[in-house]
């Protein structure tokens, strides 16, 4: 009995001991790295948070902006039909996608997400590319203010997946780095690393829609 108390003890000790050892490194890091260092996880994590919020923001833009698109469209070129099919559907698609704070944090969720919108992208680009086929459509003054708030809408996008892409790096490599990486383990264990958008070809620029 008195053996099982003595190892009980050993391995509050020892624990204890490592938790210790672990706070002085962290101290030790700060006062090497200025006061800012503790609170250096923390801020990256709120700021690649709100970058995220900002693609969230912009991608329901462009979706809101679809369906009178669509419309628009559908009033002079009815025999684009599998197009028209093909935009409604990738639009429910992206939008039936639920994402929330966890999902930047889940490779599988961000990728489903990431994917969902690709496929929107292409199947908009299809349908503006119909459009050169029917004149009056490209004058209609409907479907001219809908393309200057896409084109101003996709701007966006890229512009707010860039500074996402930017602020998780910045994220990333504050949790997987010293001091930050011990840091994060003993005072923010909830800040795991973040996923990305992945490249694809022309992902420095957004799409063309003018005409």
């Amino acid at each position: 009995m008195i053996a099982m108390l003595n190892a009980g003890g050993l391995r509050r000790t020892s624990g204890a001991a490592r938790l210790l050892g672990m706070l002085t490194l962290i101290l030790a890091a700060t006062g090497l790295s200025g006061c800012g260092a503790i609170n250096q996880v923390p801020t990256l994590q709120e700021q690649a948070k709100s970058s995220w919020s900002e693609v969230q923001n912009q991608y329901q833009r462009r979706a809101d902006l679809i369906p009178n698109l669509v419309e628009t469209v559908k009033g002079y070129a009815q025999q684009e039909k599998d197009v028209l099919i093909g935009v409604t559907e990738a639009r429910a698609k992206a939008s039936s996608v639920k994402v929330d704070a966890s999902t930047v944090s889940d490779p599988q969720k961000f990728k489903e997400y990431q994917d969902a919108q690709n496929q929107l992208s292409g199947a908009l680009g299809r349908l503006l590319v119909t459009v050169e086929k029917y004149p009056d459509l490209k004058s209609n003054q409907n479907f001219l203010a809908l393309q200057s708030q896409l084109e101003g809408t996709e701007n966006r996008i890229a512009v707010a997946r860039r500074d996402y892409i930017t602020a998780v790096q910045a994220y990333n490599t504050e949790v997987r780095t010293i001091p930050g990486r011990w840091i994060a383990a003993v005072l923010y264990p909830d800040a795991k690393p973040m996923e990305t958008f992945t490249a694809t070809p022309n992902a420095d620029r957004p799409p063309n829609v003018k005409f």
